[in-house]
């Protein structure tokens, strides 16, 4: 649950939603439930094409989870170049990155033991 006691299913469900709306890519769900000491219970990763896709990703996913979930992030980070973009919704953190970025970076790889789930897009 996240603070406002909102489903994490359908805060996923929602974000997943918001970064479709506008074409996000390669969208992974890794979920950390069964590892230790861990900053928040899930990720969601994907990635836009340009600065401008990086920035309409974290936009939509801020409507879409405004208006069905009426709930906005903790915190964001790294807007100012929209490399990577971190935001923060307590249990859920998304990760936005541009392509060459996120390959340098690697999330899913630090975080192996995780439990992950590819999202199929329809475009």
């Amino acid at each position: 649950m996240t603070k406002d006691k909102i489903p994490v299913d359908q805060l996923i469900t929602t974000i997943i939603g918001g970064i479709e709306e506008v074409k996000g890519k390669e969208i992974t769900l890794l979920d950390l439930t069964e590892i230790e000491n861990t900053v928040c219970d899930y990720f969601i990763i994907c990635e836009g094409t340009s600065n401008t896709q990086v920035n309409a990703i974290v936009n939509s996913i801020q409507k879409q989870v405004s208006k069905t979930l009426k709930d906005k992030p903790w915190h964001i980070e790294g807007t100012e170049n929209s490399e990577w973009i971190l935001m923060d919704y307590v249990n859920v953190v998304v990760h936005v990155f541009q392509k060459q970025i996120r390959e340098y970076y690697d999330i899913e790889s630090l975080w192996g033991d995780a439990k992950t789930t590819q999202i199929e897009t329809s475009y």
